[in-house]
This record gives structure tokens, sequence and C-alpha cells, in this order.
């Protein structure tokens, strides 16, 4: 998979918190956790759009 270098500006408490994830040896890098935030969040939109589209019966 190709990735994209962007550029994102987030709260100095939400860099502090992934840093501590980082130190606890959790993730690898920031990049990641952030990879996989987005992911996640990603897989729950679609999920949602999905379930909005099934017709319910009745």
């Amino acid at each position: 998979m190709t990735m994209k270098l962007i550029t994102v500006h987030i709260p100095e408490k939400f860099l502090e918190a992934l840093d501590s994830l980082v130190a606890d040896g959790k993730y690898p890098n920031r990049s990641e956790i952030i990879r996989i935030a987005i992911r996640d969040f990603l897989k729950d939109e679609v999920w949602k759009k999905e379930r909005r589209m099934i017709p319910v019966l009745e």
C-alpha cells in the first residue's frame, strides 16, 4: 500500500497521550497509532452506512 504524507494539527494533550502509548511500548510510533485510529473510524463509518442501506423487514 502506498503511503502519503499529511499534516495534521492536534491538541498538545493528544500528542502527549500518543507519546505515552509509544513510551509504554504499546505502539512503535505515533504514525502507527494514528493509522490504526483512522482505520477503525473508517470501518465504523462504512459499517454504519451499510447497515442503513439494509431494508428493515416487519
